[in-house]
């Protein structure tokens, strides 16, 4: 494996260069998120995958990290967001077969045993969202 250092906004590979984008607890700390999607769409191949993984901001998990953002905690930089608009984005970047599962249902202090992820969003406070790069998707 190899690292590449850059920023998710102006990545330093070329066009069509990836099958697979994975974005897991990130996409939120971007400085502009719907820039980084447009370079996610940019060097991903037609037809490839982009799995992005958020705590969505319309969650319990949600409501408290944004209510810790005053306390210089890590979320006091991120800029949460909600499954309905990271799913808006990729359309709009040309994108499709969206599929949503989502997990964390319940405050961790009541967590006890591994939650399993289920289909859909909406219910969950960590949600993966899933999608396939068009042939000719707006990133190209």
């Amino acid at each position: 494996m190899r690292a590449v250092l850059g920023v998710a906004e102006s990545l330093p590979f070329k066009r069509h260069s990836f099958d697979l984008i994975l974005i897991v607890a990130a996409l939120s700390l971007f400085k502009d998120p719907v820039h980084a999607l447009h370079e996610a769409a940019r060097v991903l191949k037609p037809g490839g995958q982009i799995v992005i993984g958020i705590l969505d901001r319309n969650s319990l998990y949600g409501d408290f990290y944004e209510s810790r953002k005053k306390e210089g905690s890590f979320s006091s930089e991120a800029k949460f967001l909600s499954t309905a608009e990271v799913s808006g984005w990729l359309i709009k970047l040309g994108f499709e077969e969206i599929k949503t599962c989502q997990t964390l249902f319940k405050q961790p202090e009541k967590i006890e045993r591994i939650e399993l992820p289920q289909k859909g969003s909406g219910t969950g406070s960590f949600a993966v969202i899933s999608s396939r790069k068009t042939f000719c998707g707006f990133g190209d």
